[in-house]
């Protein structure tokens, strides 16, 4: 049996990199999810376990050093690599102070970023091996009266079993990895090993909301967000 990809939430409030890291993370093998602030994450979070953060320190309304200090007190344990443009000594020492694992000083090398990551994420499961099974398998995700069961990518209405094409289960299984969470063409592509691109995209959405959706002309679960991509919203659940 394959063991579940980790699952990394990475912080960070310029857009171009955001994408940049995920796509990046996409393409090593994590399972990744995305946040533009701390208030984001925080929604991204419920319910929703991660393995590992990674947090940038300059953010919107709330810093990433308040973000983390907030984790470390609850209790929370997988490992937070925080990024910065703040190269200073103090900055990096901060950063450690509020309870960061590791740190890294923008601009940086995506491949060290990676090899970090795994790291810390060997690390912890050395230093607490009783927690390697606490982490809810990822099974079925919830919208309206759809159940989509991600590990088969079936998708049930009601009782029924719905009919779904290949790459309309495959392009499903991306978005309910990822609830509540805008994806743009780039990540989905990436996602799907260019299987899908360009027009060809937009006729799957188009196709999966006509299997989805009241009203495909006005979408209520597989929403457009406009200058982005598109988000699975789902009735405020995550993947159980």
């Amino acid at each position: 049996m394959t063991a579940p990809k980790r699952h990394i939430l990475v912080i960070e409030d310029d857009e171009r990199l955001r994408d940049l890291l995920l796509r990046f993370l996409l393409g090593k093998g994590y399972r990744v999810t995305g946040a533009g602030s701390v208030e984001e994450a925080r929604a991204r979070m419920k319910g929703t376990y991660f393995d590992a953060y990674v947090v940038d320190i300059m953010l919107p309304q709330e810093s990433g050093l308040d973000f983390v200090r907030a984790l470390k007190t609850t209790g929370d344990t997988p490992p937070c690599l925080m990024l910065t443009a703040m190269g200073a000594p103090g900055q990096r020492l901060m950063g450690l102070e509020s309870g960061a694992d590791d740190y890294m000083t923008k601009p940086f090398e995506p491949d060290e970023l990676a090899l970090r990551i795994r790291n810390l994420l060997r690390r912890t499961e050395e230093s607490q091996p009783s927690q390697n099974n606490s982490a809810p398998p990822t099974a079925s995700i919830r919208f309206g009266p759809h159940e989509f069961d991600i590990d088969n990518m079936q998708l049930k209405t009601g009782n029924q079993r719905n009919a779904l094409t290949t790459a309309e289960r495959k392009l499903l299984a991306c978005f309910a990895r990822h609830p509540n969470a805008p994806l743009s063409r780039d990540v989905l592509a990436a996602m799907l090993s260019s299987q899908m691109e360009g027009r060809s995209l937009d006729v799957a959405v188009t196709r999966l909301r006509q299997k989805i959706e009241p009203n495909p002309r006005q979408p209520i679960y597989l929403l457009t967000m406009r200058g982005v991509g598109w988000m699975l919203q789902t009735d405020n659940e995550s993947p159980n």
